[in-house]
């Protein structure tokens, strides 16, 4: 075979690359997040496009060395799947899209039917992912079409001259292709005069002044000490990789009519689904004693009873810390007990007041709570 077949589910089709696919490659290739998670060349022509798809595909296939399909949605080009074999049974695949068929559901169709053709015509036993490390959108597709998350290969992918660390998973022939596992998403929340969204990069000043307040510091010692643009970046980062997995989600709390000042940050985490999970947040120093961790803590508390199923909430803060613990008792939430020396603070260690809150618990709250 020394081009490739038409596939279709109904919706997508993948055929072969044909001439008219040019100018849609070079339209793909002009995209800010193509370039910056592909080895495409930089700056982009036509003529590159152009030997893209009329010989690089072609030498593919007339090889057997990797196998692409032009995607089309529409009796549009939506951009191009491909498997890359690396023998004995293994292939590699590899996606890019169209900006205009991101978020479409497209390109999930398109690698499945990649892979069914893949695992039943080549005789593919295992077909590997891999992507730079920060490249969300690519590692959540690897997620729903099924792939394991296998770790981190440290500097192993080579951008533009630069080894890059890289995620890696695999998917074999007779895996269920279904999600393992949870991947959360962080939904907008409204409440009392804030509004609950996710973190952005362009938030990052704010974090930065938030965790260089000494009284922050003060509760929260464990935060890096010098903290600037790259702890805030490392943060970021560790709130995605914790909703890939699963475990929590974080809030940025900003006035709807200033939505590019975050006032503070409020997550969930330890989470047991339908069971258990802890809340934790802090204040940018603006926002203090204004209400805004208590109404922020209040929208979140309702979000995991009322939409998450949640039957124990709970929240800790130091003894000392008066004005988290008025938060944290403002919200319902009952002292059950005291940890000694149970939580790092600026200059050593003091006790922890741990408090929850059950179901049961906050719908009479709610009852007897006006709205």
């Amino acid at each position: 075979m020394d081009s490739a077949p038409t596939l279709t589910d109904g919706v997508v089709s993948l055929r072969a690359h044909r001439e008219d696919d040019i100018e849609g490659c070079f339209e793909q290739c002009q995209d800010p997040e193509s370039r910056r998670w592909t080895t495409i060349p930089v700056p982009y022509t036509r003529d590159d496009a152009r030997h893209f798809v009329t010989e690089v595909v072609s030498r593919g296939w007339a090889d057997g060395t990797s196998w692409a399909f032009a995607v089309e949605t529409d009796g549009r080009f939506g951009g191009t799947v491909e498997l890359r074999d690396e023998g004995h049974g293994r292939a590699e695949i590899a996606f890019g899209a169209h900006p205009r068929v991101r978020g479409t559901g497209a390109m999930e169709r398109a690698c499945r039917l990649l892979l069914d053709w893949g695992y039943a015509t080549q005789g593919l036993r295992t077909v590997v992912w891999r992507a730079c490390v920060g490249n969300w959108a690519s590692r959540r597709l690897a997620w729903r079409l099924g792939f394991s998350f296998d770790g981190t290969l440290r500097r192993y992918l080579d951008d533009r001259g630069e080894l890059v660390d890289t995620w890696v998973g695999t998917l074999l022939a007779d895996d269920d292709r279904q999600p393992r596992g949870r991947w959360l998403d962080v939904p907008t929340l409204d409440a009392e005069g804030l509004r609950l969204r996710e973190w952005r990069e362009s938030d990052i000043p704010r974090i930065v002044e938030a965790c260089t307040d000494p009284r922050t510091r003060r509760w929260l010692p464990r935060l890096p000490d010098p903290y600037g643009e790259a702890e805030a970046r490392a943060w970021l980062a560790a709130q995605a990789e914790a909703r890939a997995t699963g475990r929590s989600v974080c809030w940025a709390v900003v006035d709807p009519a200033d939505d590019t000042s975050a006032l503070a940050s409020i997550s969930f985490f330890d989470y047991t689904p339908e069971v258990e999970c802890e809340i934790g947040y802090w204040a940018h120093p603006d926002a203090r004693g204004r209400g805004v961790a208590t109404r922020a803590m209040r929208e979140v508390v309702r979000h995991l009873f009322e939409e998450l199923g949640i039957r124990r909430v709970t929240a800790a803060a130091s003894v000392e810390n008066k004005a988290s613990r008025h938060v944290i008792e403002a919200n319902g939430l009952r002292l059950w007990g005291t940890e000694r020396l149970g939580v790092e603070v600026h200059g050593g260690r003091a006790d922890l007041a741990w408090y929850d809150l059950l179901l049961e618990e906050w719908r009479q709250l709610r009852r007897r709570t006006p709205r």
